[in-house]
């Protein structure tokens, strides 16, 4: 009877055929073209009823959808079976093409398997081609290309007509099967897609948001906020500036792209800046205003990248520290400087007259450091030191000092020498203009007195106040007869009338010229320096040291 009516029946399927496989097209979504399918096959092949099992990330196939069967549909979809099982089923069985035709006699050995399951219900069949209600039949459906990757397998159950599919049935199931697995590629792409316009819509989104909240971040940061190239020819320039920034430095925002940092620097803080790390860099520096002043700020580097492989810039946080460096350095002031009349402290005496010298005494001076002599000779033969000489650097602590330049003392007045000349101050007669006056004419007095001494003396030359009434001046590069007319200038300047409170009251001074000599330690310097200042003081009538 089929074979009669075989032309009838190829033009009826093949309109069918074409009437589901262009709904297939026209689905909106996966889950659309999946429940597409399976009635394709049931309002459009003629089985009663039809399952898509689609293959899951991880391997698995999971009842995605179902028709023909409300009771079916409620019982197994979303269940699971796994792939080992499937693999199975697709190997056993009849090949009709890429399909797979399990018959009721072999069905029993699935019976424990993991795969979900419905059959319909039906009489047994009478004729060798009916469909038995324990016959399986499934379609795999692959992706498009060599690799004919498994998407998923339609199952179908009982033919309507009763019958067992016949060769132009098999191969519409086939091609409905093939087309099925095109349709579902494309609706998961298209899903795919949508994902990722969504994805990239709200990550761009979350920029826009992004950049308008660092936009508002940098704009109105309470501190000064630059944005740099960084790399290239412009390395450093600035190419965006916020309000405050351009309020700290006094310069409009399009005067400021003309500059990089290390323009507005102080020259005394170029090598800081240039020791600081591009990234991540910290420094503290002074930055010019527009008026030529300059203030003190904290930069913080941050570098940030425009894109994956694109340029990076370098984002610079400008921190006003003036008033915090203003206190740092009035402490630092304070713990080095006297107090009442500014000059550098004892303390800071002993730093600077320590920074000048070492522990060995310079080579080919008598005395030194007993026997070590003929080693020191050896040392530092043809004028160079050797450490070698010793075997190791007896008092320098493996430091060599060929790069020092030792401190010596002359040893007459027309030697030719020049040194560091200690002269130690102590005034004469000022405890009785405390006692007489007071100590604010005391005080007064002590002030003047620093102010000439440091008015008399070079720039580079250092004026300290011991304590009391006891100064010391540090003079470098002076021969013996240049000390002891320095000592006479500041004496005759200190022993002319003070005016306090318009009272002129007079001091004396005494003044004993040391050297400062490598081998010497501080103290040495500062005691010898005492020591011919008290010999001047008693050597010298008692008229000239009276107060006034």
């Amino acid at each position: 009877m089929e074979t009669e009516s075989e032309p009838y029946v190829r033009l009826a399927t093949l309109r069918q055929l074409h009437r589901v496989v262009t709904d297939l097209n026209t689905a909106r979504s996966l889950a659309d073209t999946l429940q597409t399918v399976v009635e394709g096959v049931v309002t459009g092949l003629g089985y009663e009823l039809a399952c898509v099992n689609l293959v899951r990330p991880d391997g698995d196939l999971v009842v995605a959808a179902l028709a023909g069967s409300a009771a079916a549909e409620a019982l197994i979809t979303g269940r699971v079976g796994s792939r080992t099982s499937w693999e199975r089923r697709l190997s056993m069985g009849e090949a009709w093409g890429d399909l797979r035709f399990i018959p009721h006699t072999e069905g029993w050995v699935l019976i424990e398997d993991d795969v979900p399951q419905w059959h319909t219900d039906g009489p047994e069949p009478r004729f060798e081609d009916e469909w038995h209600p324990r016959d399986r039949l499934y379609a795999p459906m692959y992706a498009s290309g060599s690799g004919r990757e498994l998407l998923g397998v339609i199952s179908v159950d009982r033919p309507r007509n009763g019958r067992r599919p016949a060769a132009w049935g098999r191969e519409a199931l086939q091609m409905y099967a093939s087309q099925a697995g095109i349709a579902i590629s494309n609706a998961r792409l298209r899903a795919n897609m949508q994902r990722a316009l969504v994805r990239l819509e709200r990550e761009q989104q979350a920029l826009r948001a992004s950049e308008e909240s660092f936009r508002q971040a940098f704009e109105y940061a309470p501190s000064g906020m630059a944005i740099a190239e960084m790399g290239g020819d412009q390395h450093g320039r600035l190419l965006r500036t916020n309000d405050a920034l351009c309020r700290l430095l006094g310069r409009p925002a399009s005067a400021m792209r003309r500059y990089s940092f290390a323009d507005l620097v102080h020259p005394e803080d170029v090598g800081t800046l240039l020791r600081t790390s591009a990234e991540g860099g910290r420094a503290e520096i002074r930055l010019s205003r527009r008026d030529g002043s300059y203030v003190w700020v904290s930069l913080r580097n941050s570098v940030v990248a425009d894109t994956a492989d694109g340029p990076r810039f370098l984002l610079t946080h400008v921190e006003d520290i003036e008033e915090r460096k203003r206190h740092e350095l009035h402490l630092a002031h304070r713990a080095s400087h006297d107090a009442l009349t500014g000059l550098p402290n004892s303390a800071e005496l002993r730093a600077r007259l320590s920074a000048r010298l070492c522990e060995r005494p310079n080579p080919g001076i008598p005395g030194g450091y007993g026997g070590l002599d003929a080693g020191y000779d050896e040392a530092y033969e043809d004028g160079a030191y050797h450490a070698d000489a010793f075997g190791f650097d007896a008092l320098g602590g493996g430091r060599p000092y060929d790069h020092h330049v030792h401190m010596v003392a002359p040893e007459g007045e027309d030697d030719g020498t020049k040194g560091l000349a200690v002269l130690f101050c102590d005034l004469d007669g000022f405890k009785s203009i405390n006692d007489r006056f007071g100590h604010h004419t005391g005080d007064a007095v002590l002030v003047e007195v620093a102010r000439r001494l440091t008015t008399l003396v070079r720039d580079g030359d250092t004026v300290a106040r011991l304590g009391g009434d006891e100064f010391v001046v540090l003079a470098d590069g002076l021969g013996a007869a240049d000390a002891a007319d320095l000592a006479v200038r500041l004496r005759n300047a200190i022993i002319q009338p003070i005016r306090v409170d318009g009272r002129g009251v007079r001091v004396g001074a005494s003044f004993g010229i040391g050297w400062a000599s490598c081998g010497m330690s501080v103290e040495d310097v500062l005691q010898s320096a005492d020591q011919r200042m008290y010999v001047e003081k008693r050597s010298r009538a008692k008229v000239h040291r009276r107060a006034g």
